[in-house]
């Protein structure tokens, strides 16, 4: 996951609970008692870890493709 390391409106440090949070919410906790406990009171920083898409799995079918075109191409040029 590529989750930003700082806020992008405070730049107060938010990767590392992002781990916490996930887990936490995953087994079924309520995701505003999770940044509570977490420590996390401002709602930019909430904002932040609460919008955190997993982009990585979306862009990948995208690159396979890419580089399937890549080899076909090559293959018809040889």
């Amino acid at each position: 996951m590529l989750v930003p390391i700082r806020c992008f409106t405070c730049g107060s440090l938010i990767a590392d609970k992002f781990e916490d949070y996930q887990t936490k919410v995953k087994s079924g906790e309520e995701p505003s008692k999770v940044l509570d406990s977490l420590g996390i009171n401002r709602y930019c920083c909430r904002r932040m870890l609460l919008t955190s898409v997993e982009t990585i799995q979306q862009i990948i079918p995208f690159y396979e493709a890419i580089q399937r075109r890549h080899q076909e191409v090559q293959s018809e040029l040889e």
